[in-house]
């Protein structure tokens, strides 16, 4: 079972930190939640993190003022250390210091090593922590740390997907693939101006995928959701 922290970063409940709470977590305003936010503007019952095969998934609970991670709004969503949750007028910072320092560490961002250089796991550790007490002092300064944790990486592909859900995840995919190809095909030049443009009817086009993206998700994370 996996343990998370939640640091609250801003709203009435500002500086309570929330350390290794077992999952499922959810958070809301009724007393009950594994998180009670004092914030009227948050449901009752508003989100959830739980674990699944070693991800750490976040799903609004149909809120009535949503969520959003990274200034993001989401319905359902892959957790990271260093992301932002926005929930009513309350923002929580998902991780613990080392944690998030650890994610710097790897994406590049603050406290990195000197690249090409081979360290202990000693000295690992060490850098690790003084990283962590950087990231405490400086994370309200330190724009560069919050654009590096806010980018996520390319999505990984499920990987325990039955033969017939392996087949419509590629059908959907190939689908946007062709159309998202037709348009590119489409788009005229011009280098001297360093533009580029598209017809009034593509432009519709690339509104009419994006439209098909949005329905997408929201199927995902409301299975009886209908098509737009």
């Amino acid at each position: 079972m996996a343990a998370i922290t939640l640091q609250v970063l801003d709203g009435a409940d500002r500086g309570r930190v929330f350390a290794s709470l077992p999952t499922p977590v959810t958070i809301g305003r009724e007393e009950g939640n594994t998180v009670q936010l004092n914030d009227e503007r948050v449901s009752r019952y508003h989100l959830k993190i739980q674990e699944d095969h070693d991800k750490i998934v976040l799903t609004d609970l149909e809120s009535t003022n949503g969520t959003k991670v990274n200034g993001e709004e989401v319905q359902i969503r892959i957790l990271r250390a260093g992301d932002m949750i926005s929930v009513g007028r309350s923002v929580l910072l998902f991780g613990s210091r080392e944690q998030i320092a650890q994610r710097l560490r790897e994406i590049g961002g603050d406290g990195s090593p000197p690249p090409n250089v081979t360290i202990s796991p000693e000295e690992a550790q060490a850098h690790a922590s003084a990283a962590a007490v950087d990231f405490e002092l400086n994370w309200k300064q330190s724009a560069d740390a919050r654009k590096a944790l806010a980018q996520s990486p390319p999505p990984e592909l499920p990987q325990r997907l039955t033969p017939g859900q392996a087949a419509q995840l590629a059908e959907v995919l190939e689908y946007l693939h062709l159309r998202i190809r037709a348009l590119l095909a489409s788009v005229r030049t011009n280098e001297e101006a360093q533009s580029v443009m598209l017809d009034y009817a593509r432009w519709q086009s690339l509104l009419d995928i994006q439209t098909r993206l949005a329905s997408y998700l929201k199927q995902i994370a409301e299975p009886r959701a209908q098509e737009f």
